[in-house]
């Protein structure tokens, strides 16, 4: 069943409820979330490893849905993470996007008649 109006606090919550009914929690110190978050896009970038560029554009259905998962995966990890360290990653990621926008300006556009 889709979440698709579920926050990253929302995901953080049913992730931590889904811990806490296993007895995870000792597991997920914030050294092994972030091993498990290497392993994770280690496995996204599995299937792309041996495409052209116009391949890995065109996936096939099971692929792409294969795909989405080890993203998934990636999210949840990191997602864990930024729980364990009080981290709101989306925060953290505009003020990341905002420095990106500083270090790199947009590229001059020719205007009209030029």
């Amino acid at each position: 069943m889709p979440h698709v109006t579920d926050t990253l606090d929302d995901l953080a919550r049913r992730l931590q409820a889904f811990a806490d009914a296993r007895d995870w929690a000792r597991f997920h110190a914030p050294k092994n979330l972030a091993s498990a978050l290497i392993v994770e896009a280690a496995e996204l970038l599995e299937p792309f490893q041996w495409m052209t560029e116009a391949q890995s554009r065109q996936l096939s259905p099971e692929l792409k849905d294969a795909v989405a998962l080890e993203m998934a995966d990636v999210l949840l990890y990191l997602v864990q993470l930024g729980k364990q360290l009080d981290i709101d990653v989306v925060a953290a990621a505009h003020r990341k996007v905002d420095i990106n926008e500083q270090r790199f300006p947009p590229l001059p556009h020719p205007q009209p008649g030029e």
